[in-house]
């Protein structure tokens, strides 16, 4: 009779071993090409760096660890007193501070050149397509920047703490810190999108109006991430029916903890090792910042660059599954040859790849928008086009792709990639939240026709430019011209319509892109399957493109082996 040590019934193969140990950056032509001739350039060396030190073992092992022991809400302390404190996992400290080393929180700000804000939006590409929930606090804090540097008095006290490179985890008065992180909160129990009907209270303590100080009563249903040093939130006051916009600290001036009262923190789906909460504030101090009544707008800036981010987190998502999968179907047996090789799993992943260089390429341009749009004097309609329009129907559409390709992704993997164990169902979870944050995606779609209702002369300008660069190529021009069409309808049919029209508006951004920057074969692909006439029959089901299309070519460009 054979006789089995204990554990030893069966050997081990077919097994895809870790992704490990690879450079994000020097792996991604599309993402190298954007940097070069953006100006960013000189910032190769610094993603190179940072690129290969994502993907060590040991730092992958802090995205699992971070999303694994999430964050802990202790209300009060062993006398009963309150103190609203939060303990993280370490890991999670030591990949703030990997994102505050590079940068990634201020860049464009504390180190204006050419091409700033397409360096620092690589960088975060990188990082997001390790770990998402850490990136919550630090597009906050970035997105503050502009809005508090309208406030010079607040901002000349904020300037250092802001741009500094070491993150301060301690939970003490921003004046004994050496860093500064800036949150969120502007969502209400009644309203969520719809801030117009916040009812929480601001009363003037010392003078009113911009700089006053403030007590502030009310709540808050989604307050992130509340052990930020300070919140940009939205309050009314007596004087003004309009909501206006206070930067509200977590220690009051008196160094006693701010009245902001923590109820609870949010038990989500994913983003699990990032820390959202309800809040009430109980004659919290506050300072208007902005016009009073005006905080809507005054916001909207912070919101404005948030969206962004929301756009490069799920093009980072892509990525980071498109990569898992070609690794895994370039180590993964099936029906006797690798799934690489096999003509309907290179159909699929071709159609992934494309996607994700569409991704890709659009946030890297938009990027280029922003950067232009720091320069208000200057800046074009067609880059004002790319900001104010292009990137609400990216917000929607790239953010809305990504929860489809997640899920395709995973089923490369088949069931190992269902379980907790590897990377791809945390990839998964976290994908829906960049659709509802900063705005679901009606209210995305909505935003771009209201922007190019007020800015007519923009959309005209990027339209005709998106008619040049289509000249040769009949299926975008046709594309182009329903899109008109639908512009020009009744009213009530375009807000029906909106998604449709936000959905076309990115597609032939994409193929531009693509047409202008990616080889023949990857533009081509692309317009074949996603805007030709015949391309309904792809539907919205990746691994349906031409049987003729070079697959193998178009994955190898994505991920060399």
């Amino acid at each position: 009779m054979e006789r089995h040590s204990f554990g030893q019934t069966h050997e081990v193969t077919n097994q895809v071993p870790p992704l490990a140990d690879y450079n994000l950056f020097a792996s991604d032509a599309a993402l190298s090409a954007a940097l070069e001739r953006d100006g960013a350039q000189w910032h190769r060396d610094a993603l190179l760096r940072h690129g290969a030190a994502l993907t060590t073992p040991d730092t992958l092992a802090l995205a699992e660890l971070a999303n694994r022991h999430t964050p802990e809400l202790f209300t009060h302390n062993p006398r009963g007193e309150r103190i609203d404190a939060l303990e993280f996992h370490p890991s999670w400290h030591t990949l703030l501070s990997l994102l505050r080393r590079e940068g990634l929180h201020a860049l464009p700000f504390s180190d204006p050149q050419r091409g700033a804000m397409v360096a620092r939006c690589a960088g975060y590409f990188l990082h997001a397509q390790i770990e998402s929930g850490s990136l919550c606090p630090l597009t906050m804090t970035f997105a503050s920047i502009p809005v508090l540097q309208r406030e010079p008095a607040l901002f000349d006290k904020l300037r250092d703490k802001l741009y500094a490179r070491d993150h301060d985890p301690r939970d003490v008065p921003l004046s004994h810190k050496g860093s500064a992180m800036i949150g969120m909160g502007m969502t209400e129990k009644q309203g969520g999108s719809d801030v117009r009907s916040n009812q929480t209270r601001a009363y003037a303590t010392a003078g009113s109006g911009r700089g006053g100080a403030y007590r502030l009563v009310g709540h808050k249903w989604f307050f992130s991430a509340p052990q930020c040093d300070a919140h940009l939130v939205l309050a009314r006051t007596d004087e003004h029916e309009g909501l206006s916009c206070f930067y509200v600290p977590r220690f009051a001036p008196d160094g006693r903890k701010n009245n902001v009262q923590i109820q609870r923190l949010k038990d989500k789906l994913g983003n699990r090792s990032n820390a959202s909460s309800e809040v009430e504030f109980l004659d919290a101090f506050g300072i208007l910042i902005g016009d009073e009544g005006r905080g809507v707008p005054t916001i909207i800036e912070m919101a404005n660059y948030t969206r962004l981010d929301c756009v490069i987190g799920s093009a980072a998502l892509m990525r980071a599954a498109l990569v898992q999968a070609i690794h895994h179907a370039r180590h993964r047996s099936a029906f006797g040859r690798q799934l690489a090789e096999q003509p309907l799993m290179r159909n699929v992943l071709g159609d992934l790849a494309l996607e994700s260089e569409a991704a890709t390429v659009l946030f890297m341009r938009l990027a280029r928008a922003f950067e232009s749009s720091a320069d208000a004097s200057s800046t074009s309609s067609v880059e004002r086009a790319w900001r104010r329009i292009v990137t609400p129907a990216s917000k929607y559409w790239v953010c809305k792709r990504a929860l489809e390709f997640t899920g395709e992704a995973m089923e490369v993997w088949g069931g190992n990639g269902y379980v907790e164990t590897g990377p791809m169902a945390r990839f998964y979870r976290e994908a829906p939240v960049n659709s509802i944050w900063e705005g679901s995606g009606n209210v995305m779609c909505l935003d771009v026709l209201r922007a190019m209702e007020r800015e007519p002369d923009a959309a005209q300008a990027l339209f005709a430019a998106w008619q040049a660069d289509a000249h040769a190529q009949p299926a975008l021009r046709a594309a182009l011209g329903k899109l008109a069409a639908a512009l020009n309808g009744p009213a009530d049919q375009r807000e029906a319509s909106a998604r449709r029209i936000a959905q076309q508006i990115v597609l032939i951004a994409q193929a531009v892109l693509l047409v202008q920057h990616a080889p023949a074969d990857v533009a081509d692909a692309f317009i074949a399957s996603r805007l030709a006439d015949d391309s309904g029959a792809s539907g919205r089901v990746y691994g349906t493109l031409p049987a003729s299309v070079d697959h193998a070519a178009i994955i190898e460009r994505a991920f060399p082996a």
